[in-house]
């Protein structure tokens, strides 16, 4: 439970700032009804982050369950919702970088899959965070020559994503 406590605090604390956007437009400025409407979205974070399967990112998830309890309590309410054009153009240009990201990434992991299986080892365990030492133990090389291949993939991988 408290794996799953620290994992929720994780994802709150990344994703809020995005989501308490979101209900501001919907809110139409309203600070009050728009921290209501954060409430709910992350209490239907914590309720159904055990449902999560992880098809698509987690904030790309929680952005649509924010849309969704705003356009319900819209729905409900039935006032007209915010128009700003400037918060629009925040949203769409969130939405825009986020795509982008997650194309970067599936393009790393398109290169990280052309790579030897001890480089992809090597590379994968530096992306987990992994001390280059305790890489060199698991490998069994020294720590200069990890440091010497992390940096050759690092570059290599640079290129295979810039030329996709």
């Amino acid at each position: 439970m408290k794996e799953f406590e620290s994992d929720f605090k994780r994802i709150y604390e990344e994703n809020y700032a995005r989501v308490m956007r979101i209900c501001m437009g919907y809110a139409s400025g309203d600070t009050e009804l728009a921290n209501d409407l954060v409430q709910e979205v992350f209490i239907k974070v914590w309720s159904n982050l055990n449902t999560f399967k992880g098809q698509s990112k987690i904030t790309t998830w929680i952005y649509r369950i924010a849309v969704n309890t705003c356009l319900m309590n819209l729905r409900k309410n039935k006032t007209k919702p915010f128009t700003n054009v400037a918060l629009q153009e925040d949203v769409r240009a969130e939405e825009q970088r986020s795509h982008e990201k997650e194309r970067q990434y599936h393009e790393m992991y398109r290169c990280i899959s052309m790579l030897s299986a001890t480089n992809k080892a090597i590379i994968m365990m530096e992306l987990e965070g992994l001390a280059q030492k305790e890489i060199a133990q698991i490998i069994g090389l020294q720590h200069e020559d990890i440091r010497t291949r992390i940096h050759r993939i690092k570059n290599q991988l640079s290129k295979c994503v810039d030329h996709g």
